[in-house]
């Protein structure tokens, strides 16, 4: 405990190269190129932190302002993903999620029921966060260890789901996204695209960041979409002159520099990536392993960051219009990117179906996220969690995801019922998915 502590407090940019030299020397890469590549993928992250630090601080304010022109009155405050985590690891329960987690992990791929490695350990906040939920809706210990479980195997099934449609848009080769915001987004998106290609004159609506650029000209540049989209922002919170054109600057920065710090973070991923799958081969003929990283390899695509950025005021429109939602969004406007991530796969980076799925993710995340408020605000309670003033706090992002609702929904109504059933449901998901589905689909490619 007093190592997994440890690791916490180092954050991300710190245990995950650690954690990718010991397990590049594991697969034999040789010291000198393991550790190269451990500190590559540092970098990256510090890079992509950097950079989505820039765009929070840009976003945050601009959106707080125009909250308080439009006189907007909601009584819970998203307080966003760091501060949940933050929460979620804070209780006794949630401390225990990285083992949890890790040896669940070891067990599903030994007996061939995912396909996933899950190396970003910092993410297993995310069932912290379902389990906590649970305990604090029915003040049993053993109860949320249960759903940290049953949700970890839901968020193997789906990155393992999502997986090949993820690196075939992203060309992630041997990468998968088991992360809590962004995995669930796969099986929303599904539908959506469906209805799309059945609605006539709108699926034949295609908007890419080149067919945009080939449009609109110099317009249509990623830079300066970025420029205009942030000045349109600055405008909206009625910030003065030299303001806007800053935050018009921080967007344009934003959609130029994220790309880049993904391609750093994929080439120290690379040489891991192509041993562990060498490796995989030869112990185990047929069997083909993915790398469980965070969705932040994804964020940096033009398309992906064009259509967030259109998302960030609209969020703050569905929210004041939506019946029933109580919840402000704030903290989790710069998580959008994530939230769409895999999303925007299943779309094939049509820029106006991103727009169109994150418009109606976002609606069902703010009801979800306003039921799970009360529950969340008596977590962060428990783990001592600053509220400044605030009465119901809650995320937008894992607070929002229909396996929230799911999981702790079933938890709290039905207890060991409920989640004891969706362990049995998700399990016999993965054994269709990873014992015949694939088997299947390998057989008709040969």
């Amino acid at each position: 405990m007093a190592i997994i502590h440890w690791l916490l407090n180092a954050g991300p940019t710190v245990f995950l190269p650690i954690l990718l030299f010991v397990f590049a020397l594991i697969l034999k890469i040789k010291p000198g190129r393991a550790f190269k590549a451990a500190v590559t993928v540092g970098i990256g992250f510090i890079g992509l932190n950097l950079v989505i630090g820039l765009l929070t601080d840009s976003l945050g304010p601009a959106a707080q302002a125009m909250v308080k022109n439009f006189h907007m009155s909601l009584n819970t405050i998203d307080v966003g993903w760091p501060a949940a985590s933050a929460i979620s690891y804070g209780t006794t329960l949630g401390s225990l999620a990285i083992p949890i987690g890790v040896a669940l992990n070891v067990v599903l791929l030994v007996f061939g029921l995912t396909k996933t490695l899950d190396v970003d350990l910092w993410n297993y906040w995310h069932i912290a966060f379902t389990g906590s939920l649970v305990y604090a809706a029915t003040n049993n210990f053993a109860l949320g260890l249960a759903t940290m479980v049953v949700h970890a195997m839901w968020i193997y099934f789906l990155a393992d789901l999502a997986a090949p449609t993820i690196q075939k848009h992203y060309g992630l080769a041997g990468i998968s996204f088991p992360q809590g915001a962004s995995a669930p987004g796969f099986v929303l998106a599904l539908p959506i695209n469906w209805l799309l290609d059945r609605i006539p004159g709108v699926k034949d609506i295609h908007w890419t960041p080149e067919t945009i650029q080939k449009r609109l000209g110099i317009f249509g540049d990623s830079a300066i979409m970025g420029l205009i989209i942030g000045i349109v922002i600055g405008a909206l919170a009625q910030y003065s002159g030299t303001k806007i054109l800053n935050l018009g600057m921080s967007t344009a920065a934003v959609l130029i520099l994220m790309p880049k710090m993904v391609a750093l973070l994929m080439e120290g991923l690379q040489p891991i990536s192509e041993a562990a799958n060498t490796l995989v081969q030869k112990k185990f003929p047929g069997r083909s392993l993915y790398i469980g990283m965070d969705s932040a390899l994804a964020v940096g695509q033009e398309a992906v960051l064009s259509a967030s950025l259109v998302l960030v005021p609209l969020s703050l429109l569905i929210a004041v219009i939506l019946p029933g939602n109580k919840v402000l969004p704030f903290g989790d406007l710069a998580t959008i990117p994530f939230m769409v991530a895999v999303m925007a796969a299943v779309f094939g980076g049509n820029v106006f179906r991103i727009v169109i799925g994150g418009i109606i993710d976002i609606a069902i995340s703010l009801l979800i996220a306003s039921w799970a408020a009360p529950m969340l605000t008596i977590t962060a309670k428990s783990a001592h969690f600053a509220m400044k003033g605030a009465t119901s706090i809650s995320i937008l992002s894992d607070g929002g995801t229909w396996t929230t609702l799911m999981i702790v929904g079933l938890g709290k109504l039905m207890t060991w019922t409920g989640i004891i059933g969706l362990g049995i449901i998700v399990l016999a998901l993965m054994i269709w998915l990873n014992r015949f589905h694939d088997k299947k689909v390998a057989a008709e490619n040969k």
